[in-house]
């Protein structure tokens, strides 16, 4: 994502990126730590800078205290408050900071509108009265998640949640549920398991699209929908949801039989290959 709202811009952004955590194709202007993010707000104001956009995936980061600097310390109270929380309240925190330093923050989806889909069914395969009526259990499933201040994901199957999304993410959420046996056991980690293999599975999508076989209908999660979008409540202007190529693949190594997305309110990455990956699986794309 960083990379496609940096290619969106008429003028070239300040890349800005924790130290060890830089996005996957964009090389970073500048690195920084928790522990130096004062620093780096007078950095940022001392180059002129006014507008943030806070988009891509990184992993919570820990705070150690032996490494603060004196323009950071005094925000340990917000950061150690903002570590403690969900996602969406987290990420109010920060940027509260951020705001009260001068600067305004912009969404990902306003600097690069391309990135959300207008409304209606992408594919080929459209979806079914029982998956319209998922729906309504995947919007009930989300409203529960957002009050607790969790995932933005669920899947679903004859009124059933099969799982929900937790802190590992979508994409390992769909790992997960296609490693499951009958008995709903897995026997390995769908974290690393699922990052491991993203890389691959992006760098190989010719190969994996050229197998046309059928999706097993004993899979784990046949018959379900992967539905996706915003926490109620949710600040739209950070960690708006997200799929891509490696949600399509794993959606369809799951067995579903669609995912179905919030129109204006999920971002789709690589849209062209994630509808190709859909098609050749027999998967619908449903922007609801």
């Amino acid at each position: 994502m960083p990379a496609a709202v940096a290619a969106a811009q008429k003028v070239p952004p300040l890349v800005c990126a924790l130290q060890a955590q830089p996005p996957d194709t964009l090389k970073p202007d500048l690195t920084f730590r928790l522990e130096t993010l004062g620093s780096l707000l007078g950095q940022l104001r001392a180059r002129g800078v006014t507008d943030v956009c806070l988009c891509g995936a990184i992993d919570r980061p820990d705070l150690d205290p032996a490494a603060l600097d004196a323009e950071t310390a005094r925000l340990v109270p917000v950061l150690q408050q903002a570590l403690g929380q969900g996602d969406d309240g987290a990420l109010r925190a920060v940027m509260g900071l951020f705001e009260q330093s001068g600067f305004a923050i912009r969404a990902a989806h306003e600097l690069a509108p391309g990135l959300l889909p207008t409304a209606g069914v992408l594919t080929k395969r459209q979806p079914q009265q029982g998956h319209r009526a998922d729906v309504a259990t995947a919007l009930e499933v989300l409203a529960d998640q957002g009050r607790a201040d969790l995932g933005q994901a669920c899947v679903v199957r004859r009124g059933q949640v099969l799982v929900r999304e937790g802190e590992e993410g979508t994409d390992a959420m769909l790992a997960t549920l296609a490693q499951q046996g009958g008995d709903g056991s897995w026997d390995g980690d769908p974290i690393t398991w699922s990052f491991d293999l993203a890389g691959d599975l992006i760098g190989q999508a010719a190969d994996w699209l050229s197998n046309t076989a059928e999706r097993s209908p004993d899979a784990p999660g046949a018959g379900a929908i992967l539905f996706k979008a915003p926490k109620p409540g949710q600040d739209w202007r950070a960690d708006l949801p997200t799929i891509g190529p490696v949600t399509a693949i794993r959606a369809a190594e799951a067995g579903l039989d669609g995912i179905v997305i919030a129109a204006g309110g999920v971002i789709v990455l690589d849209r062209a290959q994630v509808v190709a990956i859909c098609d050749a699986k027999g998967l619908f794309l449903w922007v609801r």
